[in-house]
């Protein structure tokens, strides 16, 4: 069996990225296998959810210790996921074999691409004004629901087995979306057990019915598992947002790439897309410390509505309580 270096070398870029962001295993590993490997679809599919069975269960042992999974949600997670995972590998294989199934394929791993992209934005979104939580306090009591949870299942789970796609990137971004009372370290647990049963499903029936292949998993699981470990030992220091901003630009422009986009059109939409964002990010912030660090304009000294006095605020001439002038 020949075991491909090169491969293995990507993918523990891969699994760093998802280490530290919790995002991206298929809906980066399947595209690299794809485009820089020629691996075609359904194999990429197929190899890349068995070697992600084998992934998943150390991230989840790690949030089982820390006490950051909610149970209740796994359970109803799972009451959907994992049969619409090992159907989402019979619908991919009804719809036929050769050129076609993988056209079907390709594009359905683009459309789950681009919206993994949509659902990065969307949680950082979402996530605006949690950098205050209080993380080491106990755990908030939620109130699950459990038919939209079950519904989320199934649809990650249907899109799981089709593509490989969504087990972190789109499951994560709907349970923001529905309990936002959830911490972030949480939401993240919670997805990675779930996706356990799911991935172990759906690589079975890639097992089955799919197009695994020895020599692509073997070189998948070789780079992987160390990736994900030392992704996972430094992301409590690596900068998650900016990690997050390129994880999205990845998806982005791999999703692109699944509907066939010419090389010289997609890296003038990679310039694009980095010369926009960088340009967004830095009004963005220019604004936010503009108001953060802005002088006030109603001659209160700095004070706020509250009429609270901040650090460094020197009372007006003549003020009560200022100094006095002899």
């Amino acid at each position: 069996m020949h075991f491909d270096w090169a491969m293995a070398g990507g993918s523990f870029l891969v699994a760093v990225v998802v280490g530290l962001t919790g995002m991206g295993g298929g809906a980066l590993m399947t595209p690299m296998l794809v485009t820089f490997f020629g691996v075609s679809p359904l194999a990429a599919v197929s190899s890349d959810l068995v070697a992600a069975a084998v992934m998943k269960p150390v991230g989840s042992v790690v949030h089982l210790r820390r006490g950051t999974v909610n149970l209740r949600l796994v359970a109803w997670l799972c009451l959907g996921s994992v049969p619409a995972a090992f159907a989402g590998v019979l619908v991919a294989r009804a719809l036929g074999d050769g050129a076609s199934v993988q056209d079907v394929v390709q594009k359905a791993m683009g459309v789950a691409l681009l919206v993994a992209a949509a659902g990065i934005v969307l949680k950082a979104w979402l996530s605006r004004g949690r950098t205050g939580e209080d993380e080491g306090g106990p755990a908030p009591d939620i109130v699950v629901r459990p038919l939209p949870t079950v519904l989320v299942g199934l649809a990650g789970g249907l899109v799981v087995g089709m593509t490989s796609v969504g087990s972190g990137s789109l499951i994560i971004v709907a349970l923001l979306g529905l309990y936002p009372a959830l911490r972030a370290n949480q939401i993240v647990g919670t997805d990675l057990l779930q996706a356990v049963p799911l991935v172990f499903s759906a690589a079975l029936g890639h097992l089955l019915f799919g197009d695994f292949q020895l020599q692509v998993t073997a070189a998948l699981l070789v780079g992987s598992v160390p990736g994900v470990y030392l992704g996972s030992r430094i992301s409590s220091r690596a900068p998650g947002g900016i990690i997050r901003r390129v994880l999205a630009f990845v998806l982005v422009v791999s999703g692109l790439k699944m509907f066939g986009v010419p090389a010289v059109p997609l890296a003038w939409v990679m310039v694009g897309m980095a010369v926009g964002v960088a340009a967004f990010w830095a009004l963005a912030r220019a604004r936010t410390r503009g108001g953060a660090h802005g002088p006030r304009q109603d001659g209160t000294g700095g004070e706020h509505e509250s009429g609270e006095k901040q650090p460094g605020d020197q009372p007006a001439p003549g003020h009560i309580g200022g100094p006095v002038t002899p």
